[in-house]
């Protein structure tokens, strides 16, 4: 205690001679919702600094993305005995910025470039631990540490719990957060040196354009230490918290509501369960049981949730046997899954862009030394989900409805549903072999409207590349949607 009032007495006395300003405290709350009338978050997991820049200008901005989610920028342990696996980036070393992704120069360039495109960057923010190394190790900007509780000029070991061991009982509220998840040493953030070296490491971010932050393992984390946290930051700005809601345990998602929003995992679960098709009790499900999905299922009201169907860490489970969750390799399934959460009314929506994997720890396509290598979206290493033509069309049917009200549903009272948003727009989505064919009832003016599953919208020219459908007087259009595909229309993407 002693030795810490003095590194923060010290630190101050040092600001003060060099004449260093310290901002003014932040008294606000975090912004409740991602600012801007374009909400859809991609998470381009392990790309690289500068592929996410170019991806900002040439798909996200023109396809109507608003922000991109990237990994975590601050300096990570290297593994090469574990062959670099995906994990090594959330064990970080020091708040540096330099990864196997790039230096904090291509990082500042990766920012001004997205918000060049109108996309907003949000950055993956572990602040709960540093790593679980059982001995000395090496970081990604080549610091080296002599042990898992000892990070020369950052941290000591009176900065982390005294729980120096796993945690054994997520029932256990104090053992969730003071002990150690998967064995990474728990920083004690109830300490205000340790705060403060946090909120120091975010408002550099912040200094350099980031707009927010998705706080990694938030669940680990009083709600009260990240608020406390929060106040140190220097402005205002968007947060979402990693809270994964366990069944009768006693930490909750809502508890973290008054920092912002959080990740609802039960939304990509409960999507999933229905396109599957059965539920892990073995009861047949169904698309058509999803008439009144959102904030009545037992999940977060729709505007503190940042909902998805997949993240990095469901779609390993896969491998786990534990949940069944859908990701890329259940090809059509998981697309028509897409359309779904984007034509939906609930939450913030996150889609998952991934790199092929075959393994649960396999980390992301790099050359001998672990460094990532330059994305190509070719379907072999880098899977792009992001820039699948139904999960693309699908953003602008997002920013075109905004917050209209579900209305107009169908359904075969098995797996073809259809629903409208408002005057807005209309999707249709056929989960079984046949084609679906009949007319459909919309609340649509009447016009042609081109098909932005099957289609690109030219706003100039107001053509279409693909299929069209026409709405007549009565808001009605008739279409055939072959097995397993969608239909979405709507009134941004009006042909005539």
């Amino acid at each position: 205690m002693r030795k810490r009032s003095l590194r923060t007495v010290l630190a101050a006395a040092t600001a003060a001679l060099l004449g260093a300003t310290v901002p003014a405290p932040w008294t606000g709350s975090a912004a409740a919702a991602p600012p801007g009338d374009r909400k859809v978050i991609v998470q381009l997991f392990e790309w690289k600094w500068a592929d996410v820049g170019r991806e900002c200008g040439q798909v996200l901005g023109p396809r109507g993305y608003g922000a991109v989610q990237v990994s975590p920028p601050q300096e990570h342990v290297v593994l090469p005995g574990s062959g670099y696996p995906w994990w090594q980036d959330y064990q970080p070393v020091s708040y540096r910025i330099q990864t196997r992704r790039g230096n904090e120069q291509q990082f500042r360039d990766m920012v001004n470039a997205c918000h060049g495109a109108g996309v907003k960057v949000y950055v993956d923010a572990v602040i709960n631990h540093m790593t679980g190394s059982s001995g000395a190790g090496t970081g990604s900007a080549g610091g080296t540490f002599p042990d898992k509780y000892t990070y020369p000029g950052l941290y000591s070991g009176w900065d982390f719990h005294d729980c120096r061991r796993g945690i054994g009982n997520y029932q256990d509220r104090w053992e969730v957060q003071n002990c150690e998840l998967a064995g990474l040493a728990d920083l004690r953030t109830e300490s205000d040196y340790v705060r403060g070296k946090i909120a120091e490491y975010l408002n550099a971010m912040l200094a350099m354009g980031v707009d927010g932050f998705r706080i990694d393992a938030a669940k680990h984390m009083p709600s009260g230490d990240i608020a406390a946290i929060e106040q140190r930051l220097s402005r205002v700005t968007y947060i979402y918290q990693e809270v994964i809601f366990g069944a009768g345990e006693p930490i909750t998602p809502d508890e973290y509501r008054s920092n912002g929003d959080v990740h609802e995992f039960r939304s990509g679960e409960k999507i999933s369960e229905k396109f599957l098709g059965e539920s892990p009790g073995g009861v047949r499900q169904k698309i058509a049981d999803l008439q009144t999905f959102g904030s009545g299922w037992g999940m977060l009201p729709s505007g503190s949730a940042v909902s998805f169907i997949d993240n990095h860490d469901t779609q390993r489970d896969a491998f786990s046997g534990t949940r069944k969750i859908l990701y890329y390799r259940d090809g059509a399934t998981y697309r028509l899954a897409n359309v779904f959460l984007l034509g939906w009314n609930y939450g913030t929506p996150l889609v998952m862009s991934s790199f092929d994997f075959a393994s649960r720890d396999a980390g992301p396509p790099s050359n001998g030394g672990g460094d990532t290598k330059t994305v190509s979206c070719n379907g072999t290493e880098w899977v792009c989900e992001h820039r699948w033509r139904e999960t693309a069309g699908m953003v602008g049917f997002r920013n075109a409805v905004g917050d209209a009200v579900v209305g107009d549903w169908w359904s075969n009272g098995n797996n073809q549903i259809a629903f409208g948003r408002g005057s807005a727009g209309y999707v249709v989505i056929n989960r079984e072999g046949g084609a679906l064919s009949r007319t459909f009832q919309t609340g649509l003016p009447a016009g042609t409207y081109c098909d932005v599953i099957h289609g690109d919208f030219n706003a100039q020219s107001r053509t279409c590349t693909g299929p069209a459908v026409t709405v007549n007087g009565s808001g009605q259009f008739t279409a055939s949607v072959a097995g397993m595909e969608a239909l979405a229309v709507h009134a941004g993407a009006r042909v005539n």
